[in-house]
């Protein structure tokens, strides 16, 4: 028999927090919507893990979701969070594809919970209903493990489920998954129309209940909305088009490059190494149902980290 020391042990036990922590943060970013929360409640269930009796703990796995899972849902539950995150004034955070916190996408739900628009519509959800439909739809845990991480019944977790596919099932009526050559064929032609000035093309692309969602770049405490195809087309003109004015607020002359953002389209407005801001497009029967644009700086930050590590390919527009 080999016997391990102190040192040793706590080095396998890293090793074994380590293989999990990709999935972990990849839970973590579902529930919350924040890479930078998800990455805080992971290494706060890395300091918990450390503090434990490791040797009583049967099912690392099990251990590590459900304390991440809990961590999530406190965090959810706090009244701060709660003031941050009301109705109108929180979009989540963009990551660009290929990032491992996006985590599995090998199914339709898989993907469809990591993007802006489902992660969204998790705001509508209660925290449980949200922790169970993640659970059950991108991870596969069956109701009696759910019942055990979150320590409800397995009716409950059933109950749970039922309710958030319900709303969400509703909300996302007819977006499937779209190909991503036509997916990129509209942006462009969105994006051509918008930087020109031609209005009916622009609507011409938006569905009749299409909507758009700004952030404001940070400077207002509730989101710009907008709800109407023409309304969203004469907003769209006027921020894509391009002036001398717009080009001193962004330090210089940006490129635009289109992107994969959450799984979805988007155009990634690029000075140097920088990404100034995101938009993002959900596209529905062959239009554009949504289009939301990112550019509060701390929203970005995951973002342009990984876009430095990008090789992206010849910019849309590459003098904005």
């Amino acid at each position: 028999m080999v016997v391990l020391d102190a040192t040793a042990t706590d080095r396998f036990d890293t090793d074994r927090f380590e293989a999990s922590r990709r999935r972990l943060a990849s839970l973590a970013y579902r529930l919350l919507g924040s890479a930078a929360d998800a990455e805080d409640a992971v290494q706060e269930a890395f300091l918990r893990w450390q503090a434990a009796d490791r040797q009583r703990i049967e099912v690392p796995e099990a251990w590590l979701t459900k304390v991440v899972t809990n961590l999530c849902l406190d965090r959810l539950r706090s009244a701060q969070t709660r003031r941050e995150r009301t109705v109108g004034a929180w979009l989540p955070e963009p990551l660009l594809d290929g990032d491992p916190m996006l985590g599995p996408a090998d199914t339709f739900e898989q993907r469809e919970s990591v993007s802006l628009a489902v992660l969204t519509l998790m705001e509508r959800l209660s925290p449980h209903e949200r922790a169970v439909y993640l659970l059950s739809e991108a991870f596969s845990y069956s109701h009696g493990e759910i019942a055990e991480i979150l320590d409800i019944t397995e009716s409950a977790s059933q109950q749970h489920l039922h309710r958030a596919r319900r709303r969400i099932t509703a909300a996302r009526r007819g977006r499937d998954d779209v190909d991503p050559a036509y997916a990129r064929r509209i942006v462009e032609e969105f994006l051509a129309a918008a930087s020109s000035g031609r209005t009916e093309r622009l609507v011409a692309l938006l569905t009749d209940d299409a909507t758009a969602i700004s952030d404001g770049a940070g400077l207002t405490e509730t989101l710009l909305q907008y709800d109407t195809p023409r309304r969203i087309a004469a907003v769209m003109r006027a921020g894509l088009q391009p002036t001398p004015a717009k080009r001193r607020l962004a330090g210089g002359t940006p490129a635009i490059h289109y992107a994969l953002v959450n799984g979805a389209p988007a155009i990634l407005f690029v000075l140097g190494d920088q990404v100034l801001g995101a938009v993002g497009f959900d596209i529905t029967n062959g239009k554009i149902a949504t289009v939301r644009g990112i550019a509060a700086p701390t929203r970005l930050v995951r973002l342009a980290e990984a876009w430095r590590q990008h090789d992206p390919d010849t910019p849309l527009i590459a003098q904005w």
